[in-house]
């Protein structure tokens, strides 16, 4: 069997991936044993002997669940299936045939201690009804421990949002195949609990999204040099403090020299540090400049506007994060010669896609892409659900990076990271999924509530363990 694919796929995309396994000699049968019993041994593990409840629903989810349900009732487990309706499809109806004990409707079910859910997969689009909503709903709340598989019900997974309110919350989501969407992107994702992903063969699919991998860092050649190793001039704006911290961010992730740059070339005693070089802003000139990062700290006065105008007017590869977004125009960008990597959040994303005259429709993967193609950069949408898009197509999402993210100043050291990267290997999209994933890296290794300071200082070990 091949190995799981890193791709995320939208129903229609995981529809024909299924389609090709059965042109190659597959059926829908075979592929729903194997799901279902490589599903089974997650829920093995995680029940750890408890008693097991599976909602088994009409459709191929249903026929998931009484594979599951077969396949715990082999190994001795205590299994109570429910059918919320009887199976509608033949591969479903085959799997119930197959399955050994009984199965109760849904006014004999009791409480027990681990709930599956298959009711409904990742093909549903319209809301579930009220009896259906009703006892799955009843159904959570009796059971301490809760399994979705592949999409929890009542959540549509290419929009990735609940169709019902009020619907439960999963401990556990069990991605049959390949990674959708809606495990992917808020606000379903939220509701998801742990993700784990059951292969069942799935090829790549061509233009499908993948997912942000670890980098694969080489040491610096015998020969390297500070310049060659990557130069990153970082702008110090109204508040210096961000701009320190992604310089020591960037340091972290490899590069071999960090400049600061101070509009007036005067050294300020907060931008000082022993291992950074205080310049000017004719510094941005040198064509050895690698990288410039210009954002973080910078202010949003007309100050602040004549320094990013400075600072992209030689024309070098940049990263443009926080208030170089509030003041980024379509003019600034008309021509740029060189490669872009953009860094908004929500609430900038929204206020580039006004000043850019862009809908701000869809999900956050084609907004993102919408606004990598009007600006011609490589956009991360970063957030709880970051997703990254370039304007050539190619996108990326990353697994969900640790809560603790949510503290003031992670934004900069990302920027600091993401300039590093690409100070070190030139291509924005490959830049923007090296830091995505240190970024991430570092929170899991700083721990719990830490200050971005922790977090920068954490990027050193993230990057090392990628050697």
């Amino acid at each position: 069997m091949a190995q799981a694919v890193p791709q995320v796929l939208t129903v229609a995309q995981m529809r024909a991936a299924e389609q090709a396994l059965i042109a190659a000699g597959s059926s829908v049968d075979t592929l729903m044993q194997r799901a279902g019993r490589g599903a089974a041994d997650w829920v093995w593990r995680i029940a750890a002997g408890r008693r097991v409840t599976v909602l088994c629903g009409p459709g191929n989810n249903g026929g998931d669940g009484y594979v599951i349900a077969a396949a715990l009732r082999e190994r001795g487990a205590a299994v109570q299936v429910i059918a919320a309706m009887p199976p509608r499809t033949d591969a479903a109806r085959t799997a119930r045939a197959l399955l050994p004990g009984t199965v109760l409707d849904p006014a004999a079910a009791e409480a027990g201690e681990v709930l599956v859910d298959c009711l409904f997969g990742s093909g549903l689009t319209r809301p579930l009804g009220e009896p259906e909503r009703t006892l799955l709903g009843r159904l959570a709340a009796q059971h301490a421990l809760r399994i979705a598989i592949d999409v929890p019900s009542g959540v549509d997974s290419d929009r990735a949002v609940p169709l019902n309110p009020g619907l439960p919350t999963w401990h556990v989501t069990l991605a049959l195949g390949a990674w959708k969407p809606a495990h992917l992107l808020m606000p379903a994702c939220a509701a998801m609990g742990a993700l784990r992903l059951v292969d069942i063969g799935c090829a790549a699919v061509p233009g499908a999204p993948g997912i942000v991998a670890r980098p694969q860092v080489q040491p610096p050649a015998a020969d390297a040099h500070k310049y060659r190793r990557g130069l990153v001039a970082v702008v110090v704006g109204a508040m210096p403090g961000a701009a320190r911290l992604a310089a020591a961010a960037a340091q972290g992730a490899g590069a071999g020299y960090v400049r600061l740059v101070l509009p007036d070339g005067s050294v300020s005693a907060e931008a000082v540090a022993p291992d950074l070089v205080i310049t000017n802003p004719a510094a941005l000139a040198d064509p050895r400049t690698a990288a410039l990062l210009v954002g973080p700290g910078l202010g949003r006065d007309a100050a602040a506007g004549e320094a990013l105008a400075a600072a992209l007017a030689p024309g070098r590869p940049a990263v443009l994060d926080a208030d170089a977004l509030g003041l980024l125009t379509p003019a600034a960008l008309r021509g740029y010669p060189a490669p872009l990597v953009l860094t908004p959040h929500e609430g900038e994303l929204a206020a580039l896609e006004r000043a850019f005259a862009l809908p701000g429709e869809g999900t956050k993967l084609a907004r993102a892409g919408a606004l990598a193609r009007a600006t011609g950069a490589v956009v991360i949408a970063k957030g709880p659900d970051t997703v990254i898009a370039a304007p050539d197509g190619r996108s990326a999402f990353a697994l969900r990076a640790p809560s603790w993210l949510a503290v003031a100043g992670t934004g900069d050291v990302l920027a600091g990271i993401a300039a590093a990267r690409l100070a070190a290997q030139g291509d924005p999209f490959a830049a923007a999924g090296e830091a995505v994933w240190l970024h991430g890296e570092a929170a899991r290794r700083a721990g719990p509530a830490f200050a971005a300071s922790q977090l920068a200082a954490a990027v050193r070990s993230a990057y090392a363990a990628c050697l």
